[in-house]
This record gives structure tokens, sequence and C-alpha cells, in this order.
């Protein structure tokens, strides 16, 4: 909590700076969320929970990524590469993300990435942090998963990948 006065101050009085407490800002966000994916419904843009049993959760075709494993990319690198490595092919800090998604379903993955994860005993102290208040994740996390799952697919290789239409030139 940030005070606009130091506490040891004789005339301090706590004051909010003005953001809600954590759990108003979770029900704020929650909320939120939920009006994004009701009004995403409604206007009929179909959702990945719509899609056959089957299906990928990403297009790449002859090594090149539509515009949402594209997204997820560099969503990754913004938000996971600095622990989990680049590509998703793990650090000495955190997992290689493409080796867990080869036994990890998409709840289990969404869960840990929003929730975090502790699993700390006499031979692991893997600790990962909670990023279900971030938004740049939360809103990106079906482009991120697709990413890291045409990743440990093996049909997308290490780098930056090349999108669909792109020119060989760019």
């Amino acid at each position: 909590m940030r005070r606009d006065r130091p506490t040891g101050h004789p005339n301090a009085e706590p004051r909010m700076a003005g953001r809600p407490s954590g759990r108003l800002a979770t029900t704020i966000f929650a909320a939120a969320l939920a009006c994004a994916v009701v009004s995403l419904a409604a206007s009929g843009i179909a959702r990945a929970d719509d899609a056959p049993a089957d299906a990928k959760p990403y297009v790449v075709q002859n090594g090149r990524v539509d515009h949402h494993v594209f997204n997820g990319y560099r969503r990754y690198g913004d938000n996971c590469l600095r622990c989990h490595g680049p590509d998703g092919a793990g650090s000495s800090y955190a997992p290689a993300l493409v080796d867990s998604l080869k036994h990890m379903t998409k709840e289990q993955f969404e869960d840990t990435v929003i929730n975090g994860r502790v699993d700390v005993n006499t031979a692991n102290q893997n600790v990962m942090p909670p990023f279900g208040l971030n938004p740049d994740v939360v809103e990106n996390l079906d482009d991120i998963y697709g990413y890291l799952k045409a990743r440990s697919d093996g049909v997308l290789g290490r780098g930056r990948p090349k999108k669909i239409g792109d020119d060989d030139d760019n």
C-alpha cells in the first residue's frame, strides 16, 4: 500500500494512492474479462471451445504461422522468455515448456499460468508466479498456448516465425 506521507511522520495519515484493494482489483478484472468473452460470443467470433476436439490450437503452413501464433510468439517473448528461455526451450531457472506441453492439457497450462505454481521439496524449488492479473498474458493466453503447442508438436522450429502471406524478404 503506497501512502502519501511516510508512516513515521507525526502528522501522517494513511491514505490510499487511488488504487483499489487486491480483492477489489481481482473482482474488477474478472468482471471485465467476463464482459469481453460475452461480447466476443455475441459478435459471432468463434472461440477455441467451439472448435472440433481434434483441431490443433495453431495454424502452421510450410513453416509459416497465422497471426494468432505469431502474436503468441511475441507475447511469449514479452512475458515468459526471461524464465523459460528462448522458444520455450527452458533454462537453468525454469523448465522447457515445449517438453511440458507434451504431457500437459490446455486446461492445466491455463491453470498454471493464471494461478502460478509452487513445487518446493528436497529435490525441487520451482515457483512460478501467477499471471492471472496481467491482461497482456490473460487476453492472449490462447495465442501463447498455440505458439508453444506448435513448438511442442514439432511443427514450428526455433526463432522468429514468418507469417503466412509474408514475402521471403521480410
